[in-house]
C-alpha cells in the first residue's frame, strides 16, 4: 500500500479531540483511514514503501528469556523538545522487572533503525504527530525521552508468535503509540486494554496499514493476543512501530 492509495473515507478526528478520548478512557483506536491524513497533515508520507520494507530482514530478538525465536526488533532513540526532534546517541533497551516480568533488568542492546528510516518523512511524520498529542496532554513537559522499536511478530505451524510475551502491562513511561504496518496471514493479534485491576476496558484488532493505538501508560494497561499462521505453509508476521514518550 502507498501513501497515496485510496483509503475509505472515515472522520478525521482533531488533535484536540484525540487529547479528548485519552483524557476519558485513557486509550485510543484509530482507524488507518482516519490515522493516515493525521500523519500527512505533519509532513507527506514520500518514504512509505522503503519504511514498510524495512521490517524485512530484521534481526531475531535474542534477549526473550522464554526461549522465543518469533520477534525481531530494531530500535532508536529521539529527543523531542520546543526545537524539534533529533535522534539520540544509540543506547541500551531497559525496562524494570516491575513493568516487564519476563525481560526486565537487562540492559538490551538491539541494533538500531537504519539511518534512512530514522530520519525520513514517514518517522518523523509519525514523531510529529505524537509529540503534538502528547505534548498537548502534558505542557509543563519541556523536553521528551522518545523511544521507538520495530517489532515483527513472526508465527508458524505449532509456534504462536507473541506480540506482549510479557502479558498485560505497562511499558512504564507516559504514552504509547502502536502503529500496524502490515499484517501478512495472521489471525488474531488482538489488542486489549484493562485497568490497573484487571477489569477489561476493551478490545479491537488492528488489521490494516496505519491502524493505531494510543494509551496513556499510566492509567491502563495493554497486552496483544498471540498471532496464528491462517496458511503454515507461507510466511506469516506482524509488523508494528511502537513509539514511547516519557518527560525526560
Amino acid at each position: 500500500m502507498s501513501a497515496a492509495a485510496a483509503v475509505p473515507s472515515v472522520p478525521t478526528p482533531s488533535i484536540a479531540e484525540l487529547a479528548d478520548g485519552l483524557k476519558r478512557a485513557g486509550h485510543v483506536f484509530l482507524q488507518g483511514a482516519a490515522m493516515q491524513p493525521l500523519l500527512q497533515a505533519e509532513r507527506a508520507l514520500d518514504d512509505w514503501p522503503a519504511f514498510v520494507a524495512a521490517w524485512d530482514g530484521m534481526p531475531l530478538d535474542t534477549y526473550m528469556a522464554d526461549g522465543g525465536r518469533y520477534r525481531r526488533r530494531l530500535y532508536a532513540v529521539y529527543q523531542a523538545d520546543a526545537r524539534g526532534i533529533e535522534r539520540a546517541a544509540h543506547q541500551p533497551h531497559f525496562q524494570g522487572l516491575e513493568y516487564n516480568p519476563l525481560n526486565g533488568n537487562v540492559a538490551r542492546w538491539f541494533e538500531p533503525i537504519a539511518e534512512a528510516i530514522g530520519s525520513g518523512a514517514t518517522m518523523h511524520a509519525v514523531l510529529g504527530f505524537c509529540h503534538r498529542l502528547f505534548g498537548s496532554l502534558a505542557p509543563a513537559v519541556n523536553r521528551w525521552h522518545v523511544e521507538v522499536h520495530q517489532f515483527r511478530i513472526e508465527a508458524a505451524a505449532g509456534e504462536a508468535g507473541k506480540p506482549t510475551p510479557e502479558g498485560v502491562h505497562r511499558d512504564g513511561v507516559d504514552y504509547v503509540l502502536v502503529l500496524l504496518v502490515r499484517r501478512h496471514n495472521i489471525a488474531s493479534g488482538t489488542t486489549t486494554i484493562h485497568t490497573p485491576a484487571g477489569d477489561d476496558l476493551g478490545s479491537f484488532t488492528l488489521t490494516q496499514p496505519f491502524d493505531a493505538t494510543l494509551v496513556d501508560d499510566h492509567r491502563v494497561y495493554h497486552g496483544v493476543t498471540p498471532v496464528e499462521p491462517i496458511d503454515p505453509q507461507q510466511p506469516a508476521f506482524r509488523d508494528v512501530l511502537v513509539v514511547t514518550f516519557r518527560a525526560a
